[in-house]
């Protein structure tokens, strides 16, 4: 058995086709191939479900696989671990990070940059299932998420700010000059909101119904962007984060209200996973991230609550 199976295992698992995995592995399909059929013979198994196209592993297989993502995020800290001996802490962090909490996510590599230059950070925009799952699979170091409204297993956590919701909508609509407004009467107009899959979404049902409410929005979406120019357009409101009006401004023709009756916010933090030994990379993050107080990082636009 050579690590270089276990990658391309690991490839055809997060591509689930042959030629796509060999692509990313940088080799023909027929050496992947070439190479899986190897580790089933040394290991005297069937791992892979044979047919004309990839169709999952067997039993076996997925044994094999967790070993295999085990065994190569072993080595790749016991490199991280050696380099920080040698030259310095170098490699790849991938950090996941919920899309409410991209504007923010500069705040919290920057200082870990600037201790660890050498170390390149990819930033990927995912829910915080994915997180979850790309921790516990070792797809990932870190991860930025929501801590305190669903349940979290196996990670280390450290709070980073807190987020509160406003409702967005246009200047000319119907609760514009209003200074507040209950949860209650925000569930009576068309939302434009995110897409049930995503936990900003889940958060922002739960508070509907702690006011017994159940709206049905009239337009959902993944993209936190696309929240902003529904509501620039006229026909919705919607509601967003804080932090994302702080850092990018209200969207022309459009004011934010705060929510009352609940005044609703969720912790967001870091994570890590809690196993050892752990990724050099993942605890030097998280030993740089500091909390943050959103209104201190930056002040609210000068046209926060009042139309364009």
């Amino acid at each position: 058995m050579v690590l270089k199976q276990l990658a391309y295992l690991v490839a055809l698992a997060r591509e689930r086709h042959f030629g796509r995995a060999a692509a990313a592995s940088n080799i023909s399909q027929p050496t992947l191939s070439a190479a899986i059929r190897a580790l089933e013979e040394e290991m005297g198994l069937p791992i892979v479900e044979r047919g004309h196209r990839f169709n999952g592993f067997t039993p076996q297989g997925l044994v094999v696989l967790e070993h295999a993502k085990r065994i190569l995020a072993e080595c790749s800290s016991m490199r991280q671990s050696l380099d920080e001996l040698g030259r310095g802490l170098s490699g790849r962090l991938r950090l996941g990070a919920i899309p409410t909490a991209l504007p923010v996510v500069s705040h919290l590599t920057a200082p870990f940059y600037a201790l660890y230059p050498k170390v390149t950070v990819t930033v990927l925009s995912m829910t915080s299932d994915q997180i979850a799952r790309g921790i516990e699979n070792f797809d990932l170091e870190a991860g930025i998420t929501y801590l305190d409204n669903e349940p979290l297993s196996g990670v280390r956590s450290k709070p980073v700010y807190s987020e509160e919701y406003v409702f967005l909508t246009h200047s000319s609509a119907q609760f514009a000059g209003r200074t507040s407004l209950t949860w209650a009467e925000a569930a009576s107009v068309p939302l434009c909101l995110l897409t049930p899959d995503m936990q900003n979404r889940r958060i922002i049902d739960g508070i509907f119904r702690s006011v017994g409410e159940a709206p049905v929005p009239a337009v959902e979406t993944n993209s936190i962007f696309n929240l902003c120019s529904h509501t620039a357009s006229g026909h919705w409101s919607s509601i967003v984060p804080t932090p994302l009006l702080r850092f990018f401004g209200l969207p022309k023709n459009t004011l934010a209200v705060p929510l009352v009756e609940p005044q609703a916010s969720r912790s967001v933090g870091l994570i890590i996973s809690d196993r050892e030994p752990s990724s050099p990379l993942a605890k030097a993050l998280f030993a740089a991230v500091e909390p943050i107080e959103i209104n201190k990082v930056v002040s609210p636009p000068a046209e926060f609550l009042s139309s364009n």
